[in-house]
């Protein structure tokens, strides 16, 4: 059978579709798109008004017909139609750059630990209607592993913890494939509500989703740090009604986290405890690779370390691991054959 020759001009991509940002790997030319999993909607005629990096700036500040979507939710879709307009925005905007027109790329996508075959049908039909020609899906963990450049086809345990915004999935892989997993949904999200729920309680003060994720990454922590720091925290007071602006240390801060990084922490002591002995000794000599937004806490691998025993790293870039992975697996079609989800469960 011949195949198409404008297949040979597209760029065939690897997409990590996550709950708060969307990355995009290119074949050859590595990450392309950066930007928040954000879309603004005009409800009165449908259309949408920005995507990306414009919308996640009107977040809060939009009037009554302006709807802003953020169409996944714990890396699921649950608005298929704002994320197909999204992707293909997308992917009209990286070929636009090289070619007069359109083509049709093959795309391999990470997907949760814990979805469902629906949703994971869900995924491929919305990437075919978005203008793939093909398409892949490969669990986020295994995809992370690759983009970290792990030896994850080896007779040897590589424990991934993957801290995202609306997950963290942990996972234990070896032999290409996940030996132990689990995935909770404590993440970079909970934290955020964590803050705005300790403002309102300790201060009176309410906060908007944007506020607690500036505050949380400017000062925010997993163990006490050596120089003191200290953010301004602005809201609405909840006994006048008024504006209220107020400074915020990294110990209430990290006060206010707590008991999120503490169940992450207890949830990886619970995946090494179902571990095959074998596997928990190579990961005693290699270490946990900590991945995802939410791994750049501070202290949060020292954190790590002190209760597992176990050495912890900190991927490089580890926002981007699952979109380079991706991208890596569009070069190796025989390890994509492999730890590519059955064709069975892809009802398209």
């Amino acid at each position: 059978m011949f195949k198409n020759p404008l297949n040979r001009l597209s760029t065939d991509l690897g997409i990590d579709l996550g709950t708060a940002t969307t990355l995009i790997y290119a074949k050859g030319r590595g990450i392309v798109v950066h930007e928040p999993s954000v879309v603004a909607v005009n409800l009165r005629n449908g259309q949408v008004l920005s995507i990306g990096h414009e919308a996640k700036a009107m977040l809060g500040k939009t009037p009554q017909h302006v709807q802003m979507s953020k169409p996944l939710q714990r890396g699921i879709i649950s608005d298929f139609e704002v994320v197909e307009k999204m992707l293909k925005y997308f992917f009209n905007k990286i070929h636009r750059e090289h070619s007069l027109f359109v083509p049709r790329p093959h795309v391999v996508i990470g997907v949760p630990l814990d979805v469902t075959e629906v949703e994971r049908k869900a995924v491929g039909d919305v990437v075919m209607a978005a203008g793939a020609r093909d398409f892949d899906l490969v669990e986020k963990p295994i995809a992370s592993a690759i983009g970290m450049n792990l030896p994850i086809s080896e007779p040897v345990g590589n424990m991934i913890v993957d801290i995202g915004s609306g997950t963290t999935e942990i996972a234990v892989i070896s032999l290409n494939g996940i030996v132990t997993a689990k995935s909770i949904p404590i993440a970079g999200d909970e934290m955020d509500r964590n803050i705005i729920q300790y403002a309102r309680e300790m201060f009176n003060l309410l906060l908007g989703e944007r506020v607690a994720e500036e505050v949380k990454i400017a000062v925010g922590s997993a163990k006490p740090l050596k120089d003191r720091l200290e953010v301004s925290m602005r809201g609405r007071d909840l006994l006048s009604g008024l504006p209220r602006e107020i400074m915020v240390t990294d110990s209430q801060v990290r006060e206010a986290i707590a008991r999120s990084v503490r169940t992450v922490i207890e949830h990886i002591k619970s995946i090494l405890e179902v571990t095959p002995p074998e596997l928990v000794a190579d990961i005693y000599r290699r270490g946990v690779m900590l991945t995802g937004g939410g791994s750049l806490l501070r202290g949060l691998a020292e954190a790590i370390q002190v209760e597992t025993g176990l050495p912890v790293q900190v991927a490089e870039d580890p926002v981007s691991t699952v979109a380079r992975g991706a991208g890596a697996l569009l070069e190796n079609k025989e390890i994509l054959k492999d730890i590519a989800l059955p064709k069975s469960d892809r009802i398209i």
